[in-house]
């Protein structure tokens, strides 16, 4: 389970606001990159709720909105959500980067140092480092995971309303039979990443 370790750590090198940073979405076939930025505040974290707090993937759905209400409300959250054309113009590296560098802009006060689950960093005024499977290790990472999560859900359920038939709202465009099956039989949308090969696949197959 995670827990304030890292972030010890970094207080006992002089820095006081600590942020975690995860993102949501690098993988899947449509939909927006969501990174998110959290500053937790320990003295509000007293609900033993609070002791669910993990990997997003690996809690349940129940927990985790019940765990996006309670950093919502108690620590200093910033987002970033970068688009379909940005994903194609940047890549998806690129736009992951982009998308965390935007979440810890979106933070009402610059952090002093900053924890990245992952191995890539994205450019930052701030100190940083990243932390290998970090939303598994550092509780600042988890809150994140969670935020990014929950919202890039939210986003994909709103879109699988307006783009019914592709189950968006169970696979949140990751390239699931189902998904992958309605691409075929209904095509592809203006939220669909073409340059990712299965979509890529269906608007260019003599190119497969």
């Amino acid at each position: 389970m995670p827990d304030f370790s890292f972030e010890h750590a970094a207080h006992d090198q002089g820095w006081v606001r600590i942020a975690g940073v995860d993102e949501a979405g690098r993988g899947p076939l449509a939909g927006p990159v969501v990174a998110a930025a959290v500053i937790l505040n320990p003295d509000a974290m007293t609900d033993p709720e609070w002791a669910r707090l993990d990997d997003s993937k690996r809690i349940t759905d129940k927990a985790r909105d019940m765990l996006f209400d309670k950093i919502m409300t108690s620590a200093d959250i910033g987002v970033g959500i970068v688009d379909l054309e940005a994903i194609e113009k940047l890549n998806i590296l690129g736009a992951t980067m982009k998308a965390m560098a935007d979440a810890v802009g979106a933070l009402n006060i610059c952090p002093d140092h900053v924890l990245i689950d992952g191995n890539r960093m994205p450019s930052l005024p701030c100190s940083a480092e990243t932390i290998v499977k970090g939303d598994g290790k550092s509780l600042s990472i988890a809150a994140a995971s969670v935020i990014a999560k929950v919202t890039r859900d939210r986003i994909m359920v709103d879109l699988n309303i307006r783009y019914p038939g592709y189950g968006w709202d169970r696979n949140a465009g990751y390239g699931t039979a189902e998904h992958l099956d309605a691409l075929k039989r209904l095509g592809v949308t203006p939220h669909h990443r073409k340059s990712f090969a299965p979509v890529r696949k269906i608007l260019s197959p003599e190119d497969s």
